[in-house]
C-alpha cells in the first residue's frame, strides 16, 4: 500500500459519521450499510451476488490477512469465488493486514479491489456500527474519499437488482444425469458446483425467462439480492411451474419467491442475518442446524396457504427459515445448503431435492 494514508469517512442518513483511512479503490460509494459476522471467507462473501448494492461491514476486526486467490476455474466458473465480480459496493472494516500470508494467494485485498474500483474503509470501530445498525436497522450510507466529488444516498431496496447480477443468456453446464432449470436471480457459483459434482446437468437461464416449455427433471430458484417483490415475472413463471408439479427448491431468494408465487408474503428485516452461524431448527424434530446465511427479507409464516408449512424457524427470532409443500415436492430453504464460506450441515436438502426428481 501507498505510504501517505488517505482519510476517508462513512456518513449514513441518520447524519452521523465515522472516519477512517482509504484502502483499496480511491473513490466514493454509496448503497445500504448492513454487517455480517462471519470470521472468513471475505473473498467469497463479497462476489456473492446477494450483496449487490449493499456496503458490507465486517465485524470481524482483521480482515485481509490470507490474501486472495487467483482466477482458476472449475467447470467453466471461477474456482474460489462466487461470481464473476465483486458485487458489494463497499466494505468497512477494523483493521486491514497489509501483509497477507496463505499458500493459495496471488494478491492483496486491497489491489484486488482497486482491480475491480471496489473502495474500502478501515479503522472504524465496526462494533460501534454494528450496535447502531441493530438498533436502529440497517441504514443508507454512503463512503466519501473524495470530497470534490459529490455522491448521494441511493435507496438500493427500490432497485430491480437481480436483474442486474443474473445471466444474460442461457448456460448449459452439461452432465450425463438427469437435467435442471436454474433460474438465475444471483446464484453463487458453489450451488451450481453442488450440483455438477452430482451428476445433475445445469441449464442456467435468466431470472425472467419463461421456462415453462423446457423439459426438464426439476426447477431450482437461487438466491439473489434485494427485495423478492421486485422479481414479477420470475414470480409468475414459478406460479406456472407450480401448477405442473414439477420438483422445485428455492435457495434463500429463491424461497421467498416459491413463498410469494404460492400466496404468502415476505417483509424486511430490521438488519437482516449475514453470517455462518444462524442456528436453525427443523420443524416437527429436535434437530437445529448450524447455516449459512445472507438476507435482508423474509417470509411471514402467517400468510402461508394451508397446504404449505414451516419447514425451518431460525433460533435466534423464530423468523422463517423455509417452507414445504404437504403433498408436492415443494422445498424452499432461506439459508444456503452449499455453505462458501461457512458450514455444509444442511447440504442433505439438495440430495432430497434429486430424489424428488421426475
Amino acid at each position: 500500500m501507498n505510504s501517505k494514508k488517505k482519510k476517508a469517512k462513512l456518513v449514513l442518513e441518520d447524519g452521523s459519521e465515522f472516519s477512517g483511512i482509504s484502502f483499496g479503490f480511491a473513490g466514493n460509494s454509496n448503497g445500504e450499510v448492513v454487517f455480517n459476522t462471519g470470521m472468513v471467507g471475505y473473498p467469497e462473501t463479497m462476489t456473492d451476488p446477494s450483496y449487490r448494492g449493499q456496503i458490507l461491514v465486517f465485524t470481524y476486526p482483521l480482515i485481509g490477512n490470507y490474501g486472495v486467490p487467483g482466477n482458476e476455474r472449475e467447470n467453466g466458473l471461477y474456482k474460489y469465488f462466487e461470481s464473476e465480480a465483486i458485487h458489494c459496493r463497499a466494505i468497512i472494516i477494523s483493521d486491514y493486514s497489509e501483509d497477507y500470508s496463505h499458500w493459495n494467494a496471488k494478491r492483496s485485498l486491497s489491489d484486488w479491489m482497486k482491480e475491480q474500483k471496489i473502495p474500502g474503509i478501515y479503522g472504524i470501530d465496526t462494533r460501534m456500527l454494528t450496535r447502531k445498525l441493530r438498533e436502529k436497522g440497517t441504514m443508507l450510507g454512503k463512503i466519501i474519499v473524495n470530497e470534490n466529488e459529490p455522491v448521494d444516498f441511493e435507496d438500493v431496496n427500490r432497485i430491480d437488482l437481480a436483474g442486474q447480477v443474473c445471466t444474460k443468456e442461457p448456460v448449459e453446464y452439461a452432465r450425463s444425469g438427469k437435467k435442471i432449470i436454474l433460474v438465475d436471480c444471483g446464484t453463487k457459483n458453489n450451488i451450481i458446483q453442488a450440483f455438477l459434482k452430482r451428476d445433475i446437468t445445469v441449464i442456467r437461464v435468466p431470472y425472467d425467462y419463461d421456462f415453462s416449455g423446457e423439459k426438464v427433471n426439476g426447477i431450482l430458484i437461487s438466491n439473489g439480492p434485494g427485495d423478492p417483490k421486485m422479481c414479477k415475472a420470475t414470480i409468475e413463471n414459478t406460479k406456472a411451474a407450480m401448477a405442473t408439479s414439477t420438483p422445485m427448491l428455492g435457495v434463500c431468494l429463491g424461497s421467498q419467491i416459491m413463498a410469494l408465487a404460492a400466496g404468502a408474503d415476505t417483509y424486511k428485516l430490521k438488519y437482516g442475518h449475514r453470517s455462518h452461524n444462524q442456528p436453525c431448527n427443523e420443524m416437527g424434530t429436535k434437530r437445529c442446524y448450524i447455516t449459512s446465511q445472507n438476507h435482508g427479507y423474509a417470509v411471514n409464516a402467517e400468510t402461508l396457504p394451508l397446504d404449505w408449512r414451516e419447514w425451518f424457524v431460525n433460533d435466534n427470532d423464530g423468523t422463517n427459515e423455509g417452507i414445504i409443500h404437504i403433498s408436492k415436492p415443494f422445498f424452499a430453504a432461506q439459508f444456503h445448503p452449499e455453505a462458501s464460506p461457512g458450514p455444509d450441515d444442511t447440504e442433505f436438502i439438495f440430495d432430497m431435492f434429486l430424489r424428488a426428481l421426475k
